[in-house]
């Protein structure tokens, strides 16, 4: 069905599969934009609205042409079920430049290797130039970022691009690897 990930070996932890979203999935992948937005909260200062959610936003855009899922799953174990461990989002499908909108994978896989996998599959599936963009504060994704990079489009073949965050001067800016 999907592409097997192979992680360290810790027991019900050592595999995982991704696959696309399914029609019928993209609540889940709600869901677990919520956990997505929890993490990046301390980076963006971000608070849930009124309703208890945070912003979900980007996710309206999805499905679409223009836009693509990945989730990676692996057996929960503690029911042996497929469970969702992370998710990529993608979009500009239809245009000249990729994009990841969105990417969490679960903190207790975060060292398995599941990210990384997740990301060059995401990446491998839509050929083409790609943007990665992820906050100036977020040191852990810049480096998980410039890794992937490396890996995906080869050493010296993107460049590290700074931008200021639209209609946030107060914010330090963005920084976006693309691809040549």
């Amino acid at each position: 069905m999907g592409e097997p990930v192979i992680g360290r070996d810790r027991g019900a932890h050592a595999a995982a599969r991704i696959d696309r979203v399914a029609d019928d999935e993209w609540d889940v992948v709600a869901w677990l934009w919520q956990a997505f937005r929890q993490d990046l909260a301390p980076i963006v200062e971000g608070l849930p609205y009124t309703d208890g959610r945070y912003q979900a936003g980007p996710l309206a855009a999805f499905p679409s042409p223009d836009g693509a899922g990945w989730l990676a799953r692996r057996p929960h174990p503690r029911t042996g079920e497929d469970a969702p461990i992370g998710f990529a989002l993608v979009d500009g499908l239809t245009g000249e430049r990729r994009s990841i909108v969105g990417f969490w994978v679960a903190p207790v896989v975060r060292r398995d290797g599941v990210g990384r996998a997740l990301a060059l599959h995401a990446l491998a599936a839509h050929p083409g130039p790609w943007s990665i963009g992820f906050q100036q504060d977020n040191e852990t994704a810049g480096a998980f970022w410039r890794r992937v990079a490396d890996e995906a489009f080869g050493r010296g073949a993107w460049v590290e691009a700074v931008r200021p965050v639209p209609g946030r001067p107060d914010v330090p800016p963005d920084h976006f690897i693309e691809s040549r």
